[in-house]
């Protein structure tokens, strides 16, 4: 008798168990599944990136469009190379040839330009080579001619690109000098790298407006027109790559490319100066 009752004793304790599992369990079914955001892939260059753009942009893209936006930021070609492997949806780079390439070889499906600044020729303070002026042919010609130390990315980027333009330029496409380094890396590291050895180096304006680790480093060249620098967009080619996310994709591109977008870029400033200057055309 004494086991029954004691047995007994239990049972409002196993009800109370019981009604709340219950509860929980309806609770949990009955809890609204929570959508998540529609994301797109933008292989970019590091520029973009290392120069603040994106951390300001894309915030104001995701209110206008609700879609949230990874940058995989690499050097130009890098980027376009992950866009040719359908492992982007759109690509936001900065090399007009390779750009247009990738689109006649049905890779991208437009190109849009987007943006423009301008590289600068970047050294020591004493500028002991002299260099300083408005002609960067004849500040390379010297570089080489003295053996100065020149701190090259050497990653395909669209910086790169330029640079490699500049050399052939100057007639110098296979002797450079040899104080010339190639580092194999984005803009931030190799200004670094240029910082701690008081080298020269070729860098976009608006990465070098966000660089923080100059130490002697000043712009001696600027203000030749073969510095103007291009920015492209485009979307990945879903022919090529079914899976591309092609109307998230081309709602990126449009943003960009339109007044509310454009206004946007046109408002980032490091210290009162525009990095960028709208030029979509419409």
């Amino acid at each position: 008798m004494k086991t029954v009752e004691y047995f007994k004793s239990f049972r409002p304790l196993a009800l109370v168990h019981y009604a709340l599992t219950a509860t929980i369990f309806v609770a949990s079914v009955s809890l609204p599944v929570r959508a998540q955001s529609p994301s797109i892939v933008v292989a970019s260059t590091t520029s973009t990136e290392q120069s603040g753009l994106f951390a300001y942009l894309l915030p104001e893209f995701k209110r206008a469009s609700g879609i949230d936006v990874k940058v995989v930021a690499l050097g130009t070609g890098q980027a376009i190379d992950l866009g040719r492997r359908g492992d982007a949806d759109v690509l936001f780079v900065h090399d007009k040839v390779a750009e247009e390439k990738a689109v006649a070889e049905g890779f991208a499906v437009k190109r849009l330009e987007v943006m423009y600044n301008d590289f600068v020729l970047v050294g020591p303070a004493s500028d002991p080579i002299k260099v300083k002026g408005n002609d960067v042919v004849e500040a390379l010609k010297k570089i080489s001619a003295a053996n100065g130390a020149f701190i090259s990315r050497g990653d395909k980027s669209g910086t790169h690109a330029a640079e490699l333009r500049f050399w052939k330029m100057a007639d110098l496409a296979d002797k450079p000098g040899s104080g010339y380094q190639s580092c194999g890396c984005g803009m931030g590291p190799a200004l670094n790298m240029a910082s701690s050895s008081n080298a020269y180096a070729l860098t976009d304006r608006g990465t070098w407006l966000n660089f923080k680790n100059r130490g002697d480093l000043k712009v001696l060249v600027e203000g030749d027109k073969r510095l103007f620098n291009q920015y492209g967009v485009m979307l990945v080619n879903p022919a090529k790559h079914p899976h591309v996310k092609a109307a998230d994709g081309q709602k990126f591109v449009d943003w960009l490319t339109s007044p509310a977008g454009q206004g946007v870029i046109a408002s980032y400033k490091i210290g009162g100066e525009q990095l960028f200057f709208p030029n979509a055309v419409k």
